[in-house]
């Protein structure tokens, strides 16, 4: 009631500084790329993508119908928001709101840059758990999440009728398939991509970093060479040396082969749906089979996050949680880019195979680490998930030299 209140106060004082009529002519695409699109008493300035910037505007136009505050949308590459953010938010050129991925928070919030959000709890319970999880940083949430992704297992109908349970007979099953001439390759991951082998090494036990007692990830305890990590290490170099995996298959090579229907299961995302549906594969979708443990797909969750130098704080947060966090919002941004829904009355109603069968491994997922010391793990891990692929080291000492590497980059960052 008190934020209402507040709000309420801030609306009439907004509308006097605005004349009560200044309804945003400029097409917001019309902005020079190189110019920032700045925060403005009395005005709501997001930036976005192109993606999403049909589904902003019409969430925009209820808002402004509603409060006659006008509403203007940057258009830049999703990956510049982040960037652009850094260099102008603190000197008051950013924006009001920016759309963005959970894996910036840990840079953004650490320097300052978006603010905490205030979502009551009659809200919090409509949103995946995950998802919240995922952009809660130092116990606060920091971003209001509508969409999530993960890793799944895609299969060619044509070669195979349905996955196993287990990870033991899943590989059975890709030599079987490749033995009897059904298909050019049984099953890819891409080589050398730590994002993608984070199922393989949480299901033999394996961790990147450890949890504190709040359950926040721990960078004092790297687990790239934890037992279970050494032992989804030498699961990885048995299924190189029986040519199971091999390091000729990166993305594109996977890609490829799976489209044409030489390849029977793929471990990817759903960025690969376009694509797949588009080749006529017949295909499916499928949990990746149970190791020692589930395993435990990186999630990726994507949402707003309010710029802790908006000049328009109260209106970011109403943005957010009376037309973003509601059932016509969250529909207006699925129509827009179909994705796995962070919004549970929605992922409710979807009749997408394809998605529902992703937010399982949603589910079964752990958010990809947010903190500054994730940017230590990709290089040194990926270089040993190569060396591994290639042959030029034991699985072990690859991932030990990781380990080690990692925990010197994470103390020279913090001296």
């Amino acid at each position: 009631m008190k934020f209402r209140k507040l709000l309420g106060l801030l609306l009439v004082a907004v509308l006097v500084l605005s004349g009560m009529g200044s309804a945003l002519a400029q097409d917001p695409t019309a902005v020079p790329t190189e110019a920032f699109v700045p925060s403005t008493e009395g005005t709501l300035t997001i930036w976005s993508d192109a993606g999403r910037q049909p589904a902003i505007e019409a969430i925009a136009a209820a808002f402004t119908e509603q409060y006659q505050i006008p509403v203007r949308v940057q258009v830049m590459a999703f990956g510049d928001i982040r960037n652009n953010l850094q260099l102008g938010g603190p000197v008051g050129e950013g924006p009001d709101l920016i759309v963005g991925a959970h894996d910036w928070v840990g840079q953004l919030y650490g320097n300052g840059l978006i603010a905490p959000l205030e979502l009551p709890e009659e809200l919090a319970a409509n949103f995946d758990p995950v998802a919240l999880n995922a952009f809660t940083y130092d116990g606060k949430l920091v971003g209001l999440p509508y969409l999530t992704e993960a890793v799944a297992l895609y299969y060619n109908t044509d070669l195979i009728e349905s996955v196993p349970e287990t990870w033991a007979d899943t590989i059975t099953l890709a030599e079987s398939i490749v033995a009897d001439g059904t298909a050019e390759a049984g099953i890819a991951i891409p080589k050398g991509d730590p994002y993608h082998h984070e199922a393989l090494l949480t299901g033999f036990g394996g961790y990147i970093f450890g949890r504190d007692a709040e359950g926040n990830y721990n960078p004092d305890d790297v687990g790239i060479d934890s037992p279970g990590a050494l032992k989804a290490g030498q699961e990885l170099d048995r299924l190189v040396k029986a040519g199971v995996f091999s390091d000729a298959v990166d993305y594109g090579a996977a890609q490829a082969l799976f489209t044409t229907g030489k390849l029977g299961m793929w471990i990817t995302g759903p960025w690969a749906l376009g694509d797949i549906r588009t080749a006529g594969v017949p295909y499916a979708v499928a949990p990746i089979p149970t190791m020692d443990e589930t395993p435990r797909p990186f999630v990726g969750a994507q949402g707003f996050m309010v710029n802790a130098f908006s000049k328009n704080l109260l209106l970011a947060q109403s943005f957010l949680t009376d037309f973003v966090a509601t059932d016509a919002g969250m529909q207006e941004l699925y129509d827009a880019v179909p994705f796995v829904p962070a919004w549970a009355p929605l992922a409710a109603t979807i009749d997408d195979q394809d998605l529902k069968d992703f937010s399982l491994s949603v589910a079964n997922g752990d958010p990809m680490p947010a903190i500054p010391q994730m940017a230590s793990v990709w290089t040194a891990w990926g270089n040993a998930i190569t060396l591994i692929y290639q042959q030029k080291e034991d699985p072990d000492k690859a991932l030990q030299d990781a380990a080690e590497a990692i925990r010197a980059e994470i103390a020279k960052s913090a001296s």
